[in-house]
């Protein structure tokens, strides 16, 4: 199919997650993703393993987050590697960096030295604190983010319970959502371009996206002038809507109206509970959370999981089973939505990924190419963008600049 983002260029400076999840998605969407890494080591995420994968050195890490794009080696710390990028960027629409604040500006690679050379550039930074601000000379890594924007604050049990504390999420979320939120910010940029010719500087701080991510968290201390406590597995503001033990393991149980409490109820044998004064609306249930998780936990333990999963099922209530990860892939939904990915890479053969979940006109978009080896394209990206200069580019892989 003709991809919406076909004819777009992006020259990706960025390693690790927020800025490798961002191309990875708009190369999805059908742009040209020009990946830059350094010759020796490459992006971070290549080693960041086991697992790797099989017959390869290239970690399952590195692979989450790379489809589609072709990979070219330069060393940007060399003036021979900076020339070289500023000699790519009049063919490119975007460019997306992840270096701390500054951090390209040594190499006459930031956005004021580039938009010289293309006014209308797309440039998009990243980083752990933004451009600005007491903090903006700080790394940032999403398990910091996760702590300092509040999120592990509201992750995980109480503290006084067993096992309680704080918990961070179980994939980078700080990075993914970054990620996102720069991809979404790159298009509209893109789309301001048409209308206006003038391009964008982008400025993504993680601590940010973490501090938007808190959502109604965040409104819930905003609107009360109490900070959210962690609550486990339970909702700050719906009850019940938690997971619970049944007799042979654990079900979630996320009832969300009233009506759904009353169908829960009834499937329980306790119909009476729902017209109970104390738990009758969501509002009086989340006043008495307490009273009424202790009457549910004997009562969902006495049954199998099964029976909760058929039984509530058919009267509309949501819940459902807490799967491992091998699971979700067997699951028929993920099957049928065709998400584990398959795509023939190179000698070690076909590489196993996560397919894009968007789909065009009942079509999933995925990109054509595999996640690339290190330098993989340099000849033949260099040789379509700098023709007639083999000569140029000859003298740079002479010198160690590219590979």
């Amino acid at each position: 199919m003709d991809k919406p983002l076909a004819g777009i260029r992006i020259l990706d400076l960025s390693r690790i997650l927020a800025g490798p999840w961002c191309s990875q998605h708009l190369a999805d969407l059908g742009a040209e993703v020009i990946k830059v890494e350094h010759p020796e080591r490459g992006d971070d995420t290549r080693g960041w393993g086991p697992p790797y994968r099989e017959g390869t050195q290239t970690a399952a890490y590195y692979l989450s987050a790379n489809r589609g794009k072709r990979s070219i080696a330069v060393d940007i710390s060399k003036p021979e590697g900076q020339s070289l990028i500023k000699e790519l960027v009049p063919a490119c629409d975007v460019v997306l960096e992840n270096f701390k604040v500054g951090g390209l500006r040594r190499y006459g690679l930031d956005y004021d030295s580039l938009k010289k050379i293309r006014p209308d550039l797309v440039y998009c930074s990243i980083t752990g604190f933004g451009q600005t601000g007491p903090y903006a000379g700080r790394a940032g890594y999403d398990f910091l983010l996760q702590g300092m924007g509040g999120l592990m604050a509201i992750t995980g049990r109480p503290d006084e319970e067993p096992g309680g504390g704080p918990m961070k999420v179980g994939v980078a979320v700080v990075d993914l959502f970054t990620g996102m939120y720069a991809a979404t910010s790159i298009l509209s940029a893109l789309m301001g371009r048409q209308r206006t010719g003038e391009g964008c500087w982008i400025d993504l701080a993680l601590m940010d996206v973490q501090v938007s991510m808190l959502a109604n968290q965040a409104l819930n201390y905003l609107t009360s002038g109490e900070s959210p406590q962690r609550l486990g597995n339970s909702h700050p503001n719906i009850v019940p809507y938690q997971a619970f033990a049944t007799a042979d393991g654990h079900i979630i149980l996320a009832v969300g109206n009233d009506s759904q409490f009353q169908r829960f109820c009834k499937v329980a044998g306790v119909p009476e509970l729902a017209f109970d004064e104390r738990y009758a609306t969501n509002r009086d249930r989340v006043e008495n959370r307490q009273p009424l998780v202790a009457e549910l936990e004997p009562l969902i333990r006495s049954r199998p999981g099964e029976y909760w999963l058929e039984s509530l099922e058919r009267e509309g209530v949501p819940c459902g089973p807490i799967n491992t990860v091998a699971q979700v892939f067997q699951s028929p939904q993920v099957q049928h939505r065709g998400m584990n990915l398959r795509m023939p890479a190179g000698p070690a053969g076909e590489v196993s990924l996560v397919s894009n979940p968007v789909r065009f006109n009942g079509q999933p978009l995925n990109a054509d190419l595999p996640p690339p080896e290190m330098g993989e394209h340099t000849a033949s990206v260099l040789s379509e963008l700098l023709p007639g200069r083999d000569d140029y580019v000859r003298s740079l892989r002479e010198k160690g600049v590219i590979r």
